[in-house]
């Protein structure tokens, strides 16, 4: 798919400029990735790792609480111990690895806004799940449904945001009904495919009710259509509990979209070097994978990598270093080695909206798009190691995203773009302001920021010297003024509504299984 460029990028540094940046139909785009990715391992190191996950798993073994999910390994040919603990065949675990699909096409409600997975395609979805919220004019708080709905706007509005993540907790909203009213807000206030979070098998089914709705699908065509993605992580190290287990499962049986993503902190809950913690990470990745096709064969899943190194003098998380940038690396070669889709992240430890914020989420984003991911989590508003979502944070994010995606747009090598003419019109000592070549395309030529400012220092102070903190915060407050609703078929609506009351009168979900 060729990356098109943005109709319109006359914005300069304004909130009201900004709003050309702010997307729309005729503008969303889902990247191609067309550079060769980066490689920190030989083929024989990659077989290295591969291998000893194999043992990891055929002799250590993972321990599996969830005895449905045993069952089912145990028919696929896994052993089962009474401690709980499964071993995988390597030939079996790869046979049914090998069944995983290599690209995934998740449905979204608005046509062009699809996304496939796999092959070169990336993908960019939101912060995930943080419990508290911050903006320059609240300050640092427990996240609301408010929040977690600002946040849709914010991805239903920026065509550089492909999916949702689950944004912020909405902890206003009792655990028992928060997947019905979160589910709700992302189907009435964006078209980006949604997430939902295994909390247990009737949370899990609410949700994909609520989604199937949303596309007026019958059950069986909804079982054949992904149109919504969730993540189930492994308690690190070598153990996957019951809730996600049986979100594992109920992905499989709705063939909706699974990211298996192992939380492998070097030093504490892995290996402290880089090759042992990928080692379990694969380990755990593959045997949730397994699972998922023990299911059912062809069940569309994502490899998920989420390594990095904790601080060795505090023992808390760290995000954006190098090590967790090899680990990215490392882990696109691996999910190459599989065939199959790759997660992987934008995360920063930062406690505030800065200049470790800033690098930090760089060196997380050429992890992940230069490792070869398919699907980048916490692309946007990510802060204080993922304990907070950040408005200001998500704006800036957005900035540097498209930054990215200028980055992926072809370079146009033609007679009219090399422009020998204007070159021989100007001549030595003059300048290419007034010349037509310029004039035909001054417009479009170069990317225009959102909240950058390229004023010089006078000019800047004399404005306010207003800082890029500010200045997002200003961009983000005129986003969710200026936001409209995508259109909802109302009869989809109403029966949303419906399910929704019908199943919070009824005390919602039991999220302990």
């Amino acid at each position: 798919m060729m990356v098109t460029r943005h109709r319109s990028r006359r914005g300069r540094t304004s909130a009201t400029n900004g709003r050309k940046h702010f997307g729309g139909k005729d503008s969303w785009r889902q990247w191609t990735y067309p550079y060769n990715y980066l490689e920190i391992f030989s083929a024989d190191q990659i077989e290295a790792i591969h291998t000893a996950s194999l043992k990891v798993l055929s002799e250590i073994g993972i321990r599996i609480l969830h005895e449905p999910s045993r069952r089912r390994l145990a028919v696929a040919g896994a052993s089962v111990g009474d401690d709980m603990m499964v071993r995988l065949d390597p030939a079996h675990l790869m046979e049914l690895v090998s069944q995983a699909p290599s690209t995934i096409a998740l449905k979204s409600r608005r046509s062009d806004c699809d996304m496939a997975l796999g092959d070169r395609r990336l993908a960019m979805a939101t912060v995930g799940g943080p419990p508290f919220y911050s903006d320059l004019d609240g300050g640092r708080r427990e996240g609301t449904l408010r929040d977690f709905d600002n946040f849709c706007r914010l991805a239903q509005t920026f065509n550089v945001m492909h999916a949702i993540g689950p944004n912020v907790e909405p902890q206003d909203i009792p655990i028992n009904v928060r997947h019905l009213q979160t589910s709700r807000s992302q189907v009435m206030l964006s078209e980006k495919i949604p997430f939902l979070f295994f909390r247990g098998h009737e949370a899990v089914t609410d949700g994909y009710e609520i989604f199937r709705l949303a596309h007026g699908l019958s059950e069986e065509e909804f079982r054949k259509t992904p149109v919504c993605w969730s993540v189930a992580n492994s308690n690190s190290p070598l153990q996957l509990d019951e809730l996600m287990c049986q979100g594992i499962i109920d992905a499989a049986e709705y063939g909706q979209v699974m990211v298996l993503t192992p939380f492998t902190l070097s030093g504490a809950m892995a290996p402290v070097t880089i090759a042992g913690a990928l080692t379990q990470q694969n380990a755990e990745a593959l045997a949730g994978i397994a699972l998922s096709q023990a299911v059912r064969s062809g069940a569309p899943v994502i490899y998920g990598s989420f390594t990095s190194n904790v601080d060795m003098r505090s023992g808390s998380p760290a995000f954006g270093t190098p090590e967790y940038t090899k680990a990215a690396f490392g882990s696109g070669q691996l999910a190459r080695r599989y065939n199959l889709p790759l997660r992987s992240s934008a995360p920063t430890a930062s406690n505030c909206v800065d200049a470790q914020a800033a690098y930090e989420t760089q060196m997380s984003l050429w992890g992940a798009v230069a490792g070869g991911a398919n699907l980048v989590l916490h692309a946007a508003g990510w802060l204080e190691g993922g304990l907070v979502a950040s408005a200001e944070k998500f704006i800036i994010d957005i900035e540097v995203l498209q930054m990215f995606a200028e980055l992926m747009c072809p370079v146009p090598v033609d007679e009219e773009s090399i422009g020998l003419d204007a070159i021989r019109d100007v001549g030595p000592g003059g300048h290419f302001f007034g010349t037509q070549h310029t004039l035909d395309r001054f417009e479009t030529a170069f990317y225009a920021p959102l909240v950058s400012d390229w004023r010089n220092f006078e000019t800047w102070r004399d404005d306010g010297a207003i800082d890029a903190a500010t200045r997002a915060n200003k961009v983000f407050k005129e986003v969710i003024a200026t936001y409209e609703p995508p259109p909802l078929d109302p009869g989809r609506l109403e029966a949303i509504d419906a399910f929704v009351a019908h199943r919070t009168a009824e005390g919602g979900a039991n999220v302990d299984r």
